[in-house]
């Protein structure tokens, strides 16, 4: 098959598009299939034999200066203009400007491909691709609108608030668009469950395909460092649960000799920074970023004990990811994160979203008991060997792709419209009496 995998954005090292983008597609690949993806920055590191088509945006959230100003020579159409004003009355555009950008592309290409794949794009263009010809399916790591809640519980003030909702304004988009889907592949029962309900998706239509853990992610061969603690966080955001964590560090730090390492970065006088200073434990916190897939798997075999503290998680890859290394973990029970770790106690302990006290003594039981550990490290790994590989996930997808493929040609047949029967002209002839009709003829 000739597969369009589209994606707004692709963070190569953290976040889940990025990494479901280079995974997937090099997968397909190696299938015999042939994947070109279309990305904003962003872009993506993608492996051999899989093709980039870059969908330049403005880069209005580029580090080191997001929100930027672009000099009036860098707008091309009233797309960037769109997306310029949208980010100055506080939303989000990419989604949407991003999906008006790529359809121009395809519209030009619809013979180069057989299916379209949109990863969690949902903008308003997505709705015009099976009208051009070519069949689409979506995936959908998780409804954005609990990250919406969250956010919007933890803003401090009114005008923060208010800021927060014209931000997600995006959502309605992608609602209205989720439900008008012909597929939606999406990574776990709970995000399914959460798809449904959130956003509407008829669960019919839906696809629980897991995700994958990279062959690089292995057990350390060096000894683990004593007293460190590791934490992922895709984003500096309320969701991942990083202040319940630095409460629970903070009353460890009391009577231990502990470092914890966040594997995220930080938004400059953010929260984050602000809750480290009021614990006084600065010297005991490092945030790491921008790092190899090679350093982050010496960084996450290197810890004896991991920590996930989200408030919710669509699938959380990098709990897989941990468990790949064999590193123990203390998670919390947030969506689906049971499902990622199995049953409570084997390979994880799960605690309860938000609770520091919770949070804190399982931490602290976890690491008095390097036999239990051990048990737990290992158990991870056999999970991660059973259930979690990528090729596993391409032949999944492209079987799907093969049922969405064959529904959309259905469905084109059915729409095509009937030609109406061919009407005698007899009567606009100069009336003959009619022939007589031999039966027996």
């Amino acid at each position: 098959m000739r597969i369009a995998l589209l994606s707004y954005r692709s963070k190569p090292h953290c976040g889940g598009q990025g990494i479901y983008v280079r995974h997937l597609s090099r997968e397909l690949v190696n299938l015999g299939h042939s994947v070109e993806v279309f990305s904003g920055q962003p872009y993506p590191e993608l492996d051999p034999g899989v093709t980039l088509t870059k969908v330049p945006s403005l880069d209005l959230y580029r580090e080191p200066d997001p929100f930027r100003v672009p000099r009036p020579r860098e707008f091309r159409d009233l797309v960037d203009v769109e997306e310029f004003l949208t980010m100055c009355t506080a939303g989000f555009p990419e989604p949407k400007t991003f999906s008006s950008r790529v359809v121009k592309l395809l519209r030009g290409r619809v013979a180069d491909f057989d299916i379209v794949h949109d990863n969690q794009v949902l903008g308003y263009g997505m709705l015009d691709i099976e009208k051009m010809g070519l069949p689409l399916i979506t995936t959908l790591h998780h409804p954005i609108s609990f990250d919406r809640r969250i956010d919007l519980a933890a803003a401090p003030t009114l005008r923060k608030k208010l800021s927060i909702r014209r931000w997600y304004g995006f959502l309605r988009m992608q609602q209205k668009v989720a439900r008008q889907a012909r597929k939606v592949l999406t990574p776990s029962e709970s995000s399914a469950r959460d798809i449904a309900r959130d956003f509407g998706v008829d669960p019919a239509r839906m696809q629980v395909i897991l995700l994958g853990v990279d062959d690089a992610f292995q057990p350390p061969t060096a000894p683990r460092v004593p007293g460190r603690i590791i934490a992922m966080a895709s984003a500096d955001a309320p969701m991942k649960g990083i202040a319940t964590l630095l409460e629970a560090f903070a009353k460890l730090r009391t009577e231990r000799d502990l470092e914890l390492l966040l594997v995220t970065k930080p938004q400059p006088g953010g929260r984050t920074e602000q809750l480290i200073e009021k614990l006084s434990i600065g010297d005991a916190v490092r945030f790491v970023n921008g790092v190899s897939d090679a350093e982050l798997v010496d960084l996450m075999g290197s810890a004896e004990l991991a920590c996930v503290p989200s408030l919710y998680e669509g699938f959380s890859l990098p709990t897989a990811e941990l468990m790949a290394c064999a590193t123990p973990l203390v998670a919390s029970r947030a969506g689906a994160i049971p499902e990622v770790v199995g049953p409570d106690g084997l390979c994880a302990d799960l605690v309860t979203p938000g609770d520091v006290s919770e949070l804190t003594a399982s931490i602290a039981a976890l690491l008095d008991d390097p036999e239990r550990r051990a048990e737990m490290g290992r158990a991870g790994r056999r999970r991660v060997d059973e259930l979690f590989s990528w090729r596993a996930v391409a032949v999944a997808v492209a079987a799907a792709y093969e049922e969405t493929i064959a529904d959309y040609g259905l469905d084109t047949v059915a729409a095509r419209p009937t030609r109406p029967p061919k009407t005698a002209t007899v009567a606009a002839r100069p009336t003959r009496p009619p022939k007589e009709h031999n039966a027996d003829r």
